[in-house]
């Protein structure tokens, strides 16, 4: 075997290890819950930004772990989703409140209105 073929041997072993160690990244990062991104993946593995993008196997991995991911609420989602609906809730409860009190005063104007247009009729007939 020459020289070159063991380089070829070894840089092609380099490789597999790297593949292995960002699916391996790539999983763990599953399982804990945390959110897949390729900054992170470099600070774990110390691969290049390049690698991920540009390694078609690494690059499906982190697509499909990333689909899964789209599936699953993030844990701050559902807290602020929760917080949301009790926003919601108390300003339908203002909304419905408000309504209500606008369609008192506007039955109590039309009564005034009534009332003003009776005196006015009056004032005339006294004239």
């Amino acid at each position: 075997m020459s020289k070159y073929d063991k380089m070829i041997e070894l840089n092609r072993e380099r490789s597999v290890e790297k593949v292995a160690a960002a699916k391996a990244a790539i999983r763990k990062m599953a399982e804990d819950g945390e959110r897949i991104s390729v900054p992170r993946l470099m600070k774990m593995t110390g691969l290049s930004r390049g690698f991920f993008y540009k390694n078609p196997e690494v690059r499906s991995e982190i697509d499909r772990a990333m689909e899964q991911q789209a599936g699953t609420a993030d844990p701050r989602r559902g807290i602020l989703d929760k917080a949301m609906d009790g926003r919601i809730e108390l300003l339908q409860q203002q909304v419905a409140k408000l309504k209500q009190e606008n369609e008192m005063l506007q039955k109590e104007n039309q009564k005034l209105r009534k009332a003003l247009n009776k005196q006015d009729k009056n004032i005339i007939r006294n004239l």
